[in-house]
């Protein structure tokens, strides 16, 4: 089903709605439709991000050092179909890699990421094509209000990448790695309140326990935690070095990882609600798909596939039965088909080029 993209021209034929709608962005879980704002010089290069960018959304000879190298670009292309027409929702814009190749296939798209330096960076880069994309500033959580916001209620695509860009985890101002030194902030969205400082001082050994062992499935769990709930006694923990240095003091070095590596992973989902926010999109898409639209999702550790599968799962059975009943019903939440039963890894080329690729896996489905 391909929709009608007038109301998005309006948008940008309209810069008094755009102001509108910046002004009103807060309220609807931070919305705002990116500048026209000049593009800011990243010198850094990345594992995911390459030296360098030819491609149509650039005036050839400049370079692009915010360059998303998108993940299974072939078997996303497959799943998708981006034709002519089709108007599709990238929940996860980033450096605009994935949402570039459904542009050149014809699709329109909308772009949403919580990153204000992402949306600007995206924009420069696929500014050729024009009226084709737009851009939409909050968490793909909220897209019920983002896609009233720019008069569409059904697209022909959802598209999710639940991979943290490298350009945040190696900025150490941004507080993701315990790499580098810095603030301990881990915000996705650095206009949110709650940040990874709060959890450390605030929070008690129970809920540090719990978040240490489901979202980063930390054997010693509570150890880290009475750890930092010892180390705050002499005074609040604000720095990235600070927490790897309490947690790699009563957690074990038992292979190259770095021992703070699972807690550091477990503060990140929960400060960003990165578990239920899957949970609650997953819900929503169905609503916003139109028939024959396809939810293509990739994911990169076990918590992430593991709620994904189930959810497709559930979704895509016609006939429920249990023991006790005389014959099986029909399910009532059955909507999807699934293209393919197993998730779709990259391959063996792709991971050897990108080794972020790796633990990459796709699922896909297709509304009924």
């Amino acid at each position: 089903m391909i929709i009608s993209i007038k109301p998005w021209l309006e948008l940008e034929q309209k810069p008094d709605l755009t102001q509108s709608l910046m002004r009103v962005g807060e309220s609807f879980a931070g919305l705002e439709l990116s500048s026209d704002a000049e593009l800011d010089e990243f010198r850094m290069s990345y594992r995911s991000y390459g030296p360098s960018a030819s491609n149509n959304g650039l005036e050839q000879g400049k370079r692009m050092e915010f360059y998303h190298q998108p993940i299974m670009s072939a078997e996303i292309l497959m799943a998708m179909a981006p034709v002519r027409g089709k108007q599709i929702f990238d929940g996860t814009l980033g450096g605009g890699g994935h949402s570039e190749l459904l542009l050149s296939e014809g699709a329109h798209v909308i772009g949403c990421d919580q990153d204000g330096d992402a949306l600007k960076h995206a924009k420069a880069r696929l500014e050729s094509y024009g009226d084709q994309f737009l851009t939409v500033r909050g968490n793909f959580e909220s897209m019920d209000s983002l896609l009233a916001r720019v008069g569409v209620e059904e697209v022909d695509g959802i598209l999710l990448d639940l991979g943290v860009s490298s350009k945040q985890l190696d900025n150490p101002e941004r507080g993701f790695s315990f790499r580098f030194d810095g603030p301990l902030d881990m915000r996705m969205d650095d206009r949110a309140e709650f940040s990874a400082r709060d959890l450390v001082n605030d929070w008690s050994v129970d809920e540090m326990t719990r978040i240490f062992r489901e979202y980063g499935e930390e054997r010693h769990a509570f150890r880290a935690a009475k750890a930092i709930e010892k180390a705050r006694e002499k005074g609040a923990i604000n720095r990235t070095s600070e927490l790897v240095d309490i947690v790699s003091a009563v957690i074990p070095k038992v292979s190259k990882k770095n021992p703070a590596t699972r807690v550091f992973q477990a503060i990140r989902i929960a400060v960003n609600r990165e578990l239920e926010v899957l949970e609650n999109t997953l819900e929503k898409s169905i609503n916003h798909l139109a028939p024959g639209g396809v939810l293509s999702i990739i994911t990169f550790h076990s918590l992430e596939d593991r709620i994904v599968k189930h959810f497709m799962r559930r979704r895509s059975t016609p006939f429920l039965d249990r023991p006790e009943w005389p014959e099986p019903r029909e399910n009532p939440e059955y909507c999807l088909q699934l293209p393919h039963r197993r998730a779709i890894v990259p391959s063996k080329e792709e991971v050897e080029s990108n080794p972020r690729a790796r633990s990459a896996k796709l699922r896909v489905a297709v509304k009924l």
